[in-house]
């Protein structure tokens, strides 16, 4: 399954992300993928696409940065999925 991750940077400011990211990487559990990012060009969120078969995962992933952003978790489909279970196009 694959999930939208949107962080909210506390306090608006994406730079003690960046130098944890870059001292310990992603620190994700087993099992959880990511794909991509975008941050805003503002740097207060970061819009993540992760893959995983155990939701619980993100969670587990959350709370390693929870000091420093807040999370959105949404499960989300790519548009092609969409649309094949939906049995339309747009």
């Amino acid at each position: 399954m694959l999930f939208m991750a949107i962080e909210r940077f506390k306090n608006g400011d994406p730079g003690p992300i960046g130098e944890r990211f870059e001292r310990m990487g992603r620190m994700l559990p087993d099992g959880l993928v990511y794909h991509a990012s975008w941050v805003e060009p503002g740097g207060g969120r970061c819009f993540q696409i992760m893959e995983t078969e155990d939701a619980g995962l993100l969670q587990v992933w959350a709370n390693r940065w929870e000091d420093l952003c807040d999370f959105e978790i949404v499960p989300v489909l790519t548009s092609q999925q969409f649309w094949a279970e939906h049995g339309t196009k747009p």
